[in-house]
């Protein structure tokens, strides 16, 4: 097990930015807010050290209207995978806003995702609100993980013990 890890972001899984596309379009027309995870380059197959973002976490309790969206500090992921955050803006503009770059303190990289949030209607920024070339990697994304770690067969042999 290594040490230490590059934290080079080297782009966005497609699924994922797919997801963030579909779930902005979904809250239209209030904004979307979700944070970013990264997996390592190597475990998706890529050749090269640094991370690649492959989730879009959506917080619990995230509060939205048409030109602001508010999560409750308590449910922002505090992980080494975490990496950023997205939102979209339904006036379509693509460019942070002094409250936005509030938000860009935690994480390497934002994205702020534009009506009509199509494949071209996205730019990532670094967290002085500076845009960033983001590439789409088309890598397979990992399984999700399994909320619970047991299975029925598992509650049901934890019975019979007892």
């Amino acid at each position: 097990m290594r040490l230490f890890r590059s934290n080079e972001i080297l782009g966005i899984a497609e699924g994922a930015l797919t997801f963030a596309l579909e779930a902005s379009r979904d809250a239209h027309p209030n904004e979307y807010m979700g944070y970013l995870r990264g997996e390592e380059a190597r475990k998706l197959g890529l050749d090269r050290e640094g991370l690649v973002i492959t989730d879009v976490l959506v917080m619990p309790g995230t509060e939205s209207n048409s030109v602001s969206a508010t999560v409750k500090t308590s449910t922002i992921p505090n992980d080494i995978r975490a990496v950023g955050s997205v939102h979209s803006h339904p006036n379509g503009v693509l460019r942070p806003s002094d409250t936005d770059l509030g938000t860009f303190q935690k994480g390497t990289v934002h994205i702020i995702i534009g009506a009509p949030y199509e494949r071209k209607s996205w730019q990532a920024f670094d967290r002085k609100g500076n845009p960033q070339r983001l590439d789409v990697l088309d890598v397979e994304l990992p399984e999700a993980e399994s909320f619970f770690d047991f299975t029925q067969a598992d509650i049901d042999e934890e019975l019979q013990d007892k």
